[in-house]
C-alpha cells in the first residue's frame, strides 16, 4: 500500500478538457502522473465513485469550497481521482463548479488505485473494483502525508484535515 515517503504511481490518468488551450486539446487528455506532479505541492484527493452521495454532497464540495485557502496554504493543485472515465469525470466537475479549483482526473481502469494498493471491492454493490477513500499531500511526487478511511467512513480525508496538514 501506498505509504508516506512514497513517489506516486507511475501512470496515467485522464482529464476532460472543456476548453482547448495550449498543450490540450477539447476531450479527454492523459495526464502523465510523474510529469505533472513534479516541481508542485498537490493536495491528492481519491474517491469511490463519481455521482455517489458522500462523494457529491461532502467530498469534493469541501475542496471546492477550500481551494483558495489550500493554495493559500501552498498547495500548488488539487486533483481529485476516481475510478471513472474522464467524461463522467468532466461532466461531475462541470456539475460541481471544479473548474480553476479541482482537477477531476479518470483512472477508468483503476490503474492508479491498484498501483497505490488502495482499491475497493464493491462488486457485490454492482459498482466493481473502486478507490477507497483517501487523501494525500504530496510533494514534488513524494506522498507527505496520507490519511486513509475504514469502510464506510468520511472522517480523514476531508478538505478541512488536508488544509491543516498542508498548513503545516
Amino acid at each position: 500500500m501506498l505509504k508516506v515517503g512514497d513517489k506516486l504511481p507511475q501512470v496515467t490518468l485522464y482529464e476532460f478538457i472543456d476548453v482547448p488551450t495550449e498543450g490540450c486539446s477539447l476531450g479527454p487528455n492523459p495526464v502523465d502522473v510523474a510529469k505533472a506532479a513534479a516541481g508542485k505541492t498537490i493536495a491528492l484527493f481519491a474517491l469511490p465513485g463519481a455521482y455517489t452521495p458522500t462523494c457529491s454532497a461532502q467530498h469534493v464540495p469541501g475542496y471546492v469550497q477550500d481551494a483558495e485557502a489550500l493554495k493559500a496554504a501552498g498547495v500548488d493543485e488539487i486533483w481529485c481521482l476516481s475510478v471513472n472515465d474522464a467524461f463522467v469525470m468532466g461532466a461531475w466537475g462541470r456539475e460541481l463548479g471544479t473548474a480553476g479549483k479541482v482537477r477531476m482526473l479518470g483512472d477508468g481502469s483503476a490503474d492508479f488505485a491498484k498501483a497505490a494498493g488502495l482499491t475497493l471491492d464493491l462488486t457485490a454493490k454492482g459498482l466493481g473494483l473502486r478507490s477507497q477513500r483517501y487523501s494525500a499531500l504530496v510533494k514534488d511526487g513524494v506522498v507527505q502525508t496520507l490519511n486513509v478511511e475504514g469502510p464506510g467512513k468520511f472522517e480523514v480525508s476531508d478538505a478541512a484535515t488536508m488544509l491543516q496538514q498542508a498548513k503545516g
